[in-house]
């Protein structure tokens, strides 16, 4: 969201939108203190607290702080990501490279596609916003699926130079991550953008619904596949 050029799109997308990292904020933060072994509680709890003062930033229309907030969110989310990397990872240091991009790249990829989602269904409540913010983040999915097929690429190479290639489930889960999540999440950007300039912002928003869904079941396909390999599929 904090790519979204706040002089296009009303102060009221931040806010509600904030509220709803908040809540997963906060069931982070429930998991990881009931799991704490496993888990930090620091990173869910401070992105949870700098979604509260994000959202009331943009209620006051503190623009420059919201964005600011924002970015803290960001950050502060991929460094509790970067804290439950595996230590058999650390070893090698393409692993270790690979599996620091990992969370990046795909939280890349999920948060673009979601925040263009919310954008879209936000032009149902304010029509007469301009079409460029949804064309930005739009583009930003694309790039996001570039980054994440070369680090999903460059990992399975790697991978399968070591161990070979997956069968039987592990074969069907990386055939999810690829055809919906990367393959199917890059085909829905594309029709977006094609839609967008028609435009017609309620079938773009509707052809984003099904981006989420493919980049959700890709990026849940991957996570599966790499709990208990090297390197991240």
């Amino acid at each position: 969201m904090a790519t979204v050029p706040s002089r296009w799109v009303t102060s009221g997308y931040y806010r509600v939108h904030l509220y709803v990292l908040l809540g997963f904020s906060a069931l982070a933060s429930v998991v990881a203190l009931s799991s704490h072994a496993q888990m930090r509680a620091g990173p869910p709890v401070a992105a949870a607290v700098l979604c509260y003062f994000g959202a009331v930033c943009w209620l006051y229309e503190k623009r420059l702080t919201g964005k600011v907030a924002l970015i803290l969110v960001s950050l502060t989310a991929l460094g509790g990501s970067w804290l439950l990397l595996p230590s058999g990872a650390r070893a090698d240091w393409a692993a270790w490279l690979l599996r620091g991009l990992d969370p990046a790249t795909a939280g890349l990829l999920m948060g673009s596609t979601l925040a263009a989602m919310f954008l879209g269904h936000w032009y149902l409540n304010h029509p007469g916003m301009r079409i460029e913010p949804l064309g930005r983040l739009v583009g930003l999915i694309a790039l996001a699926v570039l980054l994440r097929a070369t680090v999903c690429g460059i990992a399975l190479a790697l991978e399968v130079a070591r161990d070979g290639w997956p069968h039987g489930l592990s074969a069907a889960l990386l055939a999810m991550h690829w055809l919906a999540g990367i393959f199917g999440t890059g085909v829905v950007a594309w029709m977006t953008w094609e839609t967008l300039k028609i435009p017609n912002t309620q079938s773009a928003t509707g052809i984003l619904y099904v981006g989420v869904i493919t980049t959700f079941l890709g990026e849940l396909a991957s996570q599966l596949l790499s709990v208990e390999r090297l390197f991240p599929l």
